[in-house]
């Protein structure tokens, strides 16, 4: 809640939202990923909501965030490996070039 402002339920505090010109949206997101340098953090099933502010959109999101380092996990590798019959190098180096994508990994590998 807003300071000084006592206790507004939400349905007044998005009225007087939108007499500011703040329109929110809840977006029905399944997974939230902000990529850093070294490592991700993804939110499972987050609450997103999008503020548009005088054409500035703003995102919020809430949830439980689980680190993970960028690498690709020794299963995938494995298996674009066995799938595309190369080594696991290669199978390394095709998941980068498709983001990750096991199928397009294994298709490029095949071509």
């Amino acid at each position: 809640m807003f300071p000084g402002m006592g206790r507004i339920n939400p349905k007044q505090m998005a009225q007087m939202m939108r007499q500011m010109g703040i329109k929110t949206e809840e977006l029905e997101a399944e997974r939230v990923i902000f990529e850093l340098k070294g490592k991700k953090l993804v939110i499972e099933n987050p609450n997103v909501t999008a503020m548009d502010i005088q054409g500035q959109k703003t995102y919020t999101v809430m949830g439980t965030a689980k680190e993970e380092s960028k690498g690709f996990p020794e299963e995938d590798i494995e298996m674009v490996a066995e799938q595309a019959n190369v080594s696991k190098e290669k199978a390394k180096k095709a998941l980068e070039k498709n983001d990750g994508d096991i199928a397009a990994a294994i298709a490029s590998l095949k071509k």
